[in-house]
């Protein structure tokens, strides 16, 4: 009996006690009276529960009533939401959206952007990957991702687009503890060689052969940003971080910014680009987030400057 019951059925359900009555759902439906009382005496029969007690003026909610009410409105609202998303696939609506992030990027401003993407589009899921230098193109390489938020690499594989996005603040730092902190002066360059410099290493072989911004010859390399921070706070090793990622330790006094002989701050910034593959370019909700995340750095917050070149230490 059960594999007989309408979506017609329980929408007349939940608009009779929405509404009140039969004749004030009837009217909201704009169908007969009779028709939603038989619609309604059907799904009871069908349920083998009454779910409306009919002894007053008005139909009032029986137990069984109020306890199936929310499964009739959880049925109702995944119905809602599978129309919704097929809808959206038939006018090419993308069923999902993956980005991958470039580890540097401000997650607040990812954040903001996801807020509101939620409201634009909320039949289309978002999954997001955090990744680094070459980690942020491999999955795009691969179709794991739609849209990528990455980090300048020297040459861009075959078949991606790139549209710019602003640039990163980095800032030079060790702990306050380090050797390094003590230089009142900019430090000589010969001086950072005494010194372990942790650097972020790619987990692809996307940027092999090329160095970004290392300038001692003792390295200890690290494939996660988190960790790499955590090190400069126990004073292994001094290097560049975002800006945004360290500047709590900054004025807390846990972390040191260092000035590099012949490094002028106006030199320290990532650039950012929005890629993607060219056989395969965003749909409406894609593109709506690059829009989005465009704005932000038009906006210019403090740690997403647009830019025009130049390449941070990590």
């Amino acid at each position: 009996m059960l594999d007989g019951l309408s979506l017609d059925q329980v929408r007349t359900f939940i608009a009779a006690v929405d509404e009140g009555s039969f004749s004030a759902a009837a009217r909201k439906l704009g169908r007969a009276q009779s028709a939603v009382s038989e619609l309604v005496r059907g799904l009871e029969h069908q349920l083998g529960v009454e779910l409306f007690d009919r002894t007053g003026r008005y139909p009032q909610l029986t137990l069984a009533g109020s306890m199936l009410l929310t499964g009739a409105r959880e049925v109702i609202a995944k119905v809602d939401a599978f129309k919704s998303h097929a809808k959206g696939m038939a006018s090419g609506l993308e069923p999902e959206l993956s980005v991958v992030i470039d580890v540097f990027f401000p997650i607040n401003v990812i954040a903001e952007a996801a807020r509101e993407f939620r409201e634009q589009f909320p039949t289309v899921p978002l999954r997001l990957f955090v990744e680094a230098l070459g980690g942020t193109v491999q999955p795009i390489l691969d179709r794991r991702a739609n849209v990528g938020i990455v980090g300048t690499l020297p040459v861009m594989p075959p078949g991606i687009l790139t549209e710019p996005l602003g640039a990163v603040d980095f800032e030079i730092v060790a702990a306050a503890d380090h050797p390094l902190a003590a230089f009142n002066a900019p430090i000589p360059r010969s001086e950072l060689s005494n010194h372990i410099q942790l650097v972020l290493t790619d987990r692809t072989e996307l940027s092999q052969g090329r160095e970004f911004g290392v300038l001692s010859s003792q390295t200890w390399r690290l494939a996660d940003l988190f960790a790499k921070q955590t090190f400069l706070l126990n004073g292994l090793g001094w290097g560049g971080m975002p800006s945004h990622a360290v500047r709590a330790d900054i004025d807390e006094g846990r972390l040191v910014s260092l000035h590099i002989e012949g490094v002028p701050a106006s030199d320290l910034k990532l650039p950012m680009s929005i890629a993607y593959r060219a056989d395969d370019p965003p749909g409406p909700a894609g593109r709506w987030l690059i829009q989005r995340l465009g704005t932000c750095a038009n906006h210019s917050p403090p740690d997403l400057r647009r830019v025009t070149q130049s390449e941070a230490l990590i």
